[in-house]
């Protein structure tokens, strides 16, 4: 199941929007697909989510033939762990300053799995933010999104909260990026 909402790529992603991608499955399909898309057409990828996540992709993308390793140390392949990530992300000050993430990239592409929040008992409200500020920050990157989160860590009520507050989160960014001359 999948959801396309709002647009908060740069100009040249500008016909993409971010996708909320709830997984019904333990599986990684969706994103390993989106990771290899990207890295097969020298795309950055940035992907930030829970630490055992993280390390099951890494380990599924191996599997699929490519050379994560690699990828991970020339910067082609960003992984991002949360949420301990997310203060040096959304702190005022310069977050690139010494970072992985290359503005000048053409086209990134940003993958954020949510499962990691919905699963240690975050509120909607403290997630809600989080995905405020993460779109916030990708923005001017020139990125193509997805969101993710498994289902089985989330309860039908706090997913249904997900989904809408996703789709709020995406339009309220498409209309800041209307309102700003490109």
């Amino acid at each position: 199941m999948s959801l396309e909402a709002g647009n908060h790529a740069g100009p040249q992603a500008r016909g993409e929007a971010c996708r909320l991608v709830i997984r019904k499955e333990k599986g990684f399909s969706e994103i390993l697909q989106f990771v290899a898309g990207g890295l097969e057409i020298g795309q950055q990828v940035v992907i930030l989510a829970g630490p055992t996540c993280l390390q099951d992709i890494a380990r599924n993308l191996t599997e699929s033939g490519l050379k994560t390793e690699a990828m991970l140390h020339c910067g082609r392949l960003v992984f991002l762990t949360a949420p301990n990530c997310l203060a040096d992300l959304c702190r005022p000050s310069d977050p690139l300053q010494r970072s992985p993430l290359r503005r000048q990239a053409t086209v990134m592409r940003w993958i954020t799995d949510w499962s990691w929040a919905c699963g240690n008992g975050s509120d909607a409200g403290t997630i809600r933010d989080y995905q405020r500020r993460i779109h916030e920050f990708i923005r001017p990157f020139n990125a193509i999104s997805m969101c993710t989160v498994h289902c089985e860590k989330v309860e039908r009520s706090n997913l249904l909260a997900m989904l809408v507050d996703h789709r709020r989160v995406a339009k309220t960014l498409e209309v800041i990026r209307r309102a700003v001359p490109a």
